[in-house]
């Protein structure tokens, strides 16, 4: 693109793409079915009562069972000693019905959310936060993903091809998303750079890249004038803004300034309606895996 014809970047539709994946993930859980003579399932199990987490579990439930798969959801009190989790975790393990454990966090204090996370199975972590999957995903071996990054990947291959020589920057180093993404990224053949709130010149770093990934937590950070021409800029973000008296509930808003970004990227992410959406979709495309997995029957995994 040239720096001096400006043109709208294109929006990658995250809620279009994971509608295609759910639809994937349907029929590949049919074919499971019918070969396994019972359907995929996925226990969800949250501690405490915090609103949002309750309308994620009841949404992942939704579209498990409109997959074509079992939900298996055991909602615990805030008060539960740990020990009882940790007794439910292993119950799953064992229960040849249950395919993928996730179990939401965060957790209330008074547990560990490591030892939890290391009592499930590794090979039913469709989560992808086990050491082991953490260890399978660096060494380049079959494991399990975290979703967040394995959404962010799949619409940036849709959208790029190849991503082979290319300049990647992800900005943020959690477990959860900027070290698997940094992994993913570097599987693919790019070039990577893990950015953070030490990284000296950060807008100058970024400048580089032909791929932004954008995790890093803070409302609109990433500026117009830090984004090379033409790059694809992936936003992981969920901020919300305070409120004004035009959005009263405050605005739902990226890591990344938008309206700016979008003046010189060749694509962008919107939030929301980015990447939000495919993370439950690759929740339940790691489920009907970890089935496939269970059950020892073959499936072309990169199709879904």
């Amino acid at each position: 693109m040239s720096g001096d014809v400006m043109s709208e970047a294109a929006r990658i539709d995250g809620k279009a793409f994971a509608e295609k994946l759910r639809g994937r993930v349907a029929e590949v859980a049919k074919g499971f079915e019918a070969k396994a003579g019972r359907k995929a399932g996925l226990a969800v199990v949250l501690v405490g009562d915090d609103p949002a987490s309750h309308i994620y579990v009841r949404n992942k439930g939704k579209q498990t069972v409109e997959c074509g798969m079992n939900s298996f959801e055991h909602l615990l009190p805030e008060s539960t000693p740990e020990a009882d989790l940790l007794a439910l975790v292993e119950q799953l393990n064992t229960d040849p019905a249950v395919d993928g454990i996730l179990v939401q966090l965060p957790l209330p204090d008074h547990m560990d959310e490591q030892k939890v996370i290391a009592a499930i199975n590794p090979d039913k972590d469709v989560d992808g936060f086990h050491v082991i999957n953490s260890g399978r995903l660096a060494v380049g071996l079959p494991g399990f993903v975290p979703c967040t990054p394995l959404g962010c990947l799949m619409m940036l291959k849709d959208q790029l091809g190849s991503l082979s020589g290319l300049d990647a920057v992800v900005i943020g180093r959690s477990n959860i998303v900027g070290k698997p993404m940094a992994a993913l990224l570097l599987a693919e053949s790019c070039t990577v750079t893990i950015a953070h709130s030490r990284t000296k010149d950060l807008p100058e770093v970024v400048r580089r890249a032909d791929i932004v990934v954008a995790a890093v937590g803070r409302a609109q950070m990433v500026k117009g004038d830090w984004i090379k021409p033409g790059a694809t800029v992936i936003d992981v973000g969920i901020n919300r803004l305070p409120p004004t008296e035009e959005k009263p509930k405050g605005r739902i808003v990226g890591d990344v300034d938008y309206a700016e970004a979008s003046k010189v990227a060749g694509a962008i992410t919107p939030v929301p309606g980015g990447v939000g959406p495919m993370t439950i979709a690759v929740l339940l495309r790691n489920t009907v895996v970890a089935a496939h997995r269970n059950e020892g029957l073959s499936l072309d995994e990169n199709a879904i």
